[in-house]
């Protein structure tokens, strides 16, 4: 991450934030810190080919995202508030919107029926001895604040689970930091074992055999939707009862 200066709207300076993900923008305002994509993640998905308002489908999800990060839209800009105290937070939850709505443009134009979030949950629903938290938001060792997808709880076990319509190597490393920064704090809290759960959407496209090394390497699992259903992976949800 770099930090340098530069003009925005003729006459406010500007601070651009070089992440892997994006470059994000922030400026002082009556006292607060705004933080802003500059419209990158919707021009981006635009010259994708993918349109967010014309589709009722994607708005919904996207709105969906929004909220769930706390995200506002502002003449086509992706923005949050933040103050001195709250900035890694809100800048973390900037950067976690950005990532899952970078993911839209795998959906495509005219077959999408549901985001692979939600057939994760159907799935997780037809598991009659399954009961699982959606959107599940725990403390990590930094202090801040990160959102899984599902958790399932268990006795001596629980279980994170982040749904993945694509993996890459922006997203992963991701997960693998949130779940073991939440793994560090929350055993300790809860006298339980926490297992990182990863299940990965490959019907339609080949998981490269490193991201899959990499779970395996941090001690993470992982689930491979086409194989959802063999006894091994279904093992994977209840095995922490």
């Amino acid at each position: 991450m770099f930090l340098k200066f530069r003009e925005a709207n003729g006459s406010k300076l500007a601070h651009p934030l070089q992440t892997s993900l994006t470059t994000l923008f922030a400026k002082k305002e009556n006292g607060h810190i705004i933080l802003s994509d500059d419209g990158q993640t919707l021009r981006n998905l635009e010259l994708s080919g993918v349109e967010i308002i014309r589709s009722t489908k994607r708005k919904s999800i996207f709105d969906s995202i929004l909220l769930n990060y706390g995200i506002t839209l502002q003449d086509n800009q992706l923005m949050t508030k933040a103050n001195e105290q709250n900035f890694p937070q809100k800048k973390h939850n900037l950067i976690s919107a950005i990532a899952e709505l970078n993911d839209l443009y795998v959906l495509a134009k005219h077959t999408v029926a549901s985001i692979f979030r939600e057939d994760v949950k159907a799935y997780l629903d037809e598991q009659e001895d399954i009961v699982y938290t959606p959107y599940f938001i725990s403390k990590g060792s930094t202090g801040l604040e990160f959102t899984f997808d599902f958790q399932i709880a268990y006795r001596k076990k629980e279980i994170l689970i982040k749904a993945f319509n694509s993996i890459n190597k922006f997203n992963l490393p991701h997960f693998l930091f949130t779940w073991d920064d939440v793994k560090q704090v929350r055993e300790k809290q809860i006298q339980k074992q926490i297992l990182g759960l990863a299940i990965i959407n490959d019907e339609k496209r080949e998981v490269k055999p490193e991201f899959i090394e990499a779970l395996t390497n941090r001690g993470a699992n992982h689930l491979l939707w086409s194989q959802r259903y063999k006894p091994d992976n279904l093992k994977l949800l209840k095995e922490a009862a």
